[in-house]
Parts: structure tokens; sequence; C-alpha cells
């Protein structure tokens, strides 16, 4: 079933009591764990469990077995000092439980285990190379980005070398060549190509780079890099500030592209939550990541749009800014999705359909 999922209450804090406390001002973000504020709130009757309120961590949620209990810290607690949380003055409201599927699958990062190797992940075909980078080597590569021109996007900065990624039509023209990547991606390309996890007969010819400009808060929605448009490989570098990219993956049901997209639909069992399997990788800054295989076509990744991630208790901050270099092969030749035929993957027991000429 997960942890459930909570809402932050519209009523004021006298109306519709339940086991449930919203509690902000609190949380391990401002230095405050969640064993200290269960030893605090337990005076007041059994805490069933402290779980995070939104991805800011300052603010909580306190899940009581009675609600007279929850009423009891209510009332002693709100809007007052409280000395055993470092003299913070909490602001307490009732909150409401929602316990459906889908609320379930958007928690925040915190309640799914953050893996930091790749090995932990166990998903074929993903890689992760920390300290691909050196810190000089960063700098120069950031300094060399923002002398060139940036695009902006609703919530973020991109730049594109080698072939434009339209965004529009989740493809690329390859009629319309912008010339070969830059040069300060040169040695870059020399060090993928002894990539760990590549057979040593792999040629790995890399044309389009992407290079993404993410704010704090900003994250990418869940998708599959547009199958239609690249080959195999996806090698992605990050920059500047860390993040947690999140895998999903559907256990059962057939899938089948959209047409107008890079994302996946499902067919069937789409209410059954328990089929979505998830994971969790921490990205370092100057970090490498490697999607292929099945990582590449059968799991769904993205960035949750957090300020913070909880990264095994503790507090990692995304920093004023994370800029990401994506390196891609471009089709040779580039259709329409499914235009032509279907050509059936199978990963473990379930089966991914790739369209291909």
């Amino acid at each position: 079933m997960g942890v459930p999922r909570f809402t932050r209450p519209k009523t004021p804090a006298t109306d519709s009591p339940s086991p449930y406390l919203y509690v902000a001002n609190c949380g391990p973000a401002v230095g405050i764990s969640y064993d200290t504020i269960a030893s605090v709130f337990n005076t007041f009757g059994e805490v069933k469990g402290i779980y995070a309120a939104d991805e800011s961590g300052t603010r909580v949620i306190v899940s009581y077995s009675e609600a007279n209990s929850a009423q009891q810290a209510l009332t002693a607690l709100n809007g007052k000092s409280c000395a055993d949380l470092g003299g913070r003055s909490l602001h307490i409201r009732y909150s409401v439980i929602q316990p459906n599927c889908e609320a379930e699958s958007q928690q925040v990062n915190e309640q799914i285990p953050v893996s930091l190797l790749d090995s932990e992940v166990n998903i074929p075909g993903l890689y992760l190379v920390h300290d691909f980078l050196s810190p000089q080597e960063e700098k120069e590569l950031l300094v060399a980005v923002d002398e060139r021109p940036w695009i902006s996007l609703s919530k973020r900065r991109v730049q594109h070398y080698g072939y434009e990624f339209c965004y529009g039509t989740r493809n690329v023209d390859t009629k319309l060549h912008l010339g070969e990547l830059p040069s300060f991606v040169s040695s870059i390309l020399e060090r993928i190509s002894l990539f760990p996890g590549l057979n040593s007969s792999t040629s790995i010819l890399l044309d389009q780079l992407t290079v993404n400009e993410y704010p704090p808060g900003v994250g990418l929605s869940p998708h599959i890099d547009t199958h239609s448009a690249f080959e195999g490989l996806i090698f992605s570098l990050s920059l500047a500030g860390p993040c947690i990219m999140e895998f999903r993956r559907y256990l059962d049901g057939s899938w089948v592209p959209d047409a107008a997209s890079s994302a996946y639909t499902k067919v069937e069992n789409v209410d059954n939550c328990s089929n979505l399997a998830r994971r969790s990788l921490y990205l370092p800054p100057r970090s490498i990541l490697l999607l292929s295989g099945e990582a590449r076509y059968a799991w769904q990744h993205y960035i949750p749009h957090h300020k913070i991630d909880m990264v095994n208790q503790s507090v990692i901050r995304r920093g004023a800014r994370r800029v990401s270099f994506t390196f891609r092969k471009v089709c040779d030749f580039i259709v329409s999705p499914c235009s032509t035929f279907l050509t059936a993957l199978i990963f473990n027991k379930y089966v991914l359909l790739i369209c291909m000429q």
C-alpha cells in the first residue's frame, strides 16, 4: 500500500478534527529530525508516523492513532514556541488523508529509498559514473555554455547542438543540421568511448547534444526519450547542482507509443497501482549517467520538481542551478512514430512496443 498521502488542509484549525496534523515550521530542512518531532508529539498520545507534508522539508504530517490526541497536541502547541524543537513557533492545522492510487504514485522522494550507486538500483542497462569530470573541467564547461545563447522554455533554458530537438513534435529534423558538436565537449566524447558496461566492439557516434539549465525546484516530467528520433544510448552529464532521478516501470500490460510524444500509453491494467515499480538514484555534480537497453526503453525517467531531496536522512538542496548535458545519436532516418511496423522488445515479464521502420 505504501505510505499514505496527505493534503494541505483548507479549513481553519478548529474545523474538521482528525488524527492527522499538518505542522509547519518544523522538519529536517530546519534541523529537526523526525525522531525529535515524534518524541515531542508522543507526549499527547500514540504517534503512528511522521511524514513529509511536501518537498520543502519544513512541513510535516503527524499521524496519531486517535483524533483526541491530535486535538490535545494542536491546542498545546499551535502558535507557541516549543523549546524541545529548537524554540520554533509551530503552525498546526488538521490534515486529510488521501489513500488513492494516483496520490501514492506521486509521493515525495524520501518515501522511496534513494540509491547512491547504479548497482543498488538494479535496472539493466543503467550505469552511473561519479566524478567523471574534475571541478576545473566542470567550471570550464559552464563558462563555455554561458557564452552561448540560451533558448528560454516555460520553466528552464536549453541549447541544442548537432540537431535541434523540437518539443512540439517530440522529434528532430535531420535536414536541419546545426553543425558538429562544439569543441568544448571533445574530451567528454573521447572519455565516453571508455564507458563501463559497453561492449568493446560498440561504436559510439554521438551527434546531438541538448544542454538544459534547471533553476531550483524545476525538474522533468516522466518520459522515455523519443525512440523514433534517437538510437539506444543516452548519456546525461550533471553539472553545478545535484538532483534525484527517479525511474518508473509498469510491470504488467502492453505499452504503445503516443504518436505525438515520447511517452508511452498503457492499454491495460491502468487502474492497478501495484503494477508500478519505482527506483530512485542520486546524481551528484560531475557524474554521468548512461541509459541503455532496458533502462533506455522500458523505464520512464524523471526529476521530481523539488527544491530539496532527502538522501539517507540527509537534506540535499538543489542549488542555484543544475545544468545537464544530454548526448544522443540521431537515427539515420526519421519517420513518424509507428508509421510502418512495430517490433516487440521483451524485458522480463513485460512487453514494450518500439516503433521502427
